[in-house]
C-alpha cells in the first residue's frame, strides 16, 4: 500500500475520499434514529453522485457504489442500511488509500464527511425542527477534526515545504477559513430559534467548497 510520498493524484482519489466520508456519516446518523429514511434517499443520493465517478476508477470503488445503492434502497430499514453505508465507506477508503496511503485517506474523508453530512442534516432540520441540535454539532466537530488532522499530516509529509509559493499559503488559507467557517458553524447553532439552524446551514454550504479546495490542494502540493 502506497505512502504520502508515492501518492497517486487522480481525481478518482478525491471523490472516494468525500463518498467514504459520506458514507460513514449517512451510517452514523441513521444508527442515531433521528431521521426518517426521506432523508437517507436525499444523503444516500448525494453521496452516490460522487461515488458513482468515483467508481470509473475501478477496484473497490465499483464495491463502494454498488454498497451506497443498497443502503439508500434499504432506507426504510434503519440497522441493514446503516451497515450498507458504513461498507460503501469502508470499500471506499481501500479504494482511496491504494493511491494515498490509509493516513491521508482517513483524514481527508473525515474532514469532507464531517462538513458535508452537517450540511445534509442541517437542510433537515429546516424540514423538521424537531431534530436534536448535537447531531450537527457532532458532524461539525467531526469536520473540524478532520481538516485539522489533515493539514498536520500534509504539512509534515512535505506539502508545506517552501517550493511552491503562493499555492502554499493558498491552501494553508483555504484550510484556515474552512476551520473558521466550521467553527461559525458551531457557533451558530447555540442560538435558539430557526435562525441560528439556517446561518449554520449557510455556513456549512461554503464550509464544503472551502474543505475540498483545502482537500485537493493539500495532496497536489506534495507532487510538486
Amino acid at each position: 500500500m502506497p505512502s504520502l510520498s508515492d501518492l497517486d493524484l487522480r481525481p478518482s482519489l478525491l471523490l472516494a475520499m468525500w463518498a467514504a466520508g459520506m458514507a460513514v456519516g449517512i451510517a452514523v446518523v441513521a444508527w442515531w434514529r433521528i431521521v426518517g429514511p426521506a432523508y437517507v434517499w436525499v444523503a444516500g443520493g448525494s453521496a452516490l453522485l460522487a461515488g458513482a465517478f468515483a467508481a470509473f476508477g475501478g477496484g473497490w470503488a465499483i464495491a463502494g457504489a454498488v454498497l451506497l445503492v443498497i443502503g439508500t434502497l434499504l432506507a426504510k430499514r434503519t440497522v441493514p442500511s446503516a451497515i450498507a453505508f458504513g461498507a460503501a465507506g469502508v470499500a471506499y477508503l481501500v479504494h482511496a488509500s491504494e493511491m494515498a496511503g490509509p493516513l491521508a485517506a482517513i483524514t481527508g474523508a473525515l474532514a469532507l464527511g464531517g462538513v458535508s453530512c452537517e450540511m445534509l442534516l442541517g437542510h433537515w432540520y429546516l424540514v423538521d425542527p424537531t431534530m436534536p441540535r448535537w447531531a450537527l454539532r457532532r458532524l461539525d466537530g467531526a469536520g473540524v477534526v478532520g481538516l485539522l488532522a489533515d493539514l498536520g499530516l500534509l504539512a509534515a509529509t512535505g506539502a508545506f515545504a517552501g517550493t511552491a509559493g503562493v499555492l502554499e499559503w493558498a491552501w494553508v488559507g483555504l484550510a484556515g477559513f474552512s476551520v473558521l467557517l466550521m467553527v461559525g458553524v458551531w457557533y451558530s447553532l447555540k442560538e435558539e430559534g430557526y435562525e441560528g439552524v439556517m446561518a449554520a446551514t449557510g455556513l456549512s454550504y461554503l464550509a464544503v467548497l472551502t474543505s475540498l479546495g483545502a482537500v485537493a490542494l493539500g495532496r497536489v502540493l506534495l507532487q510538486l
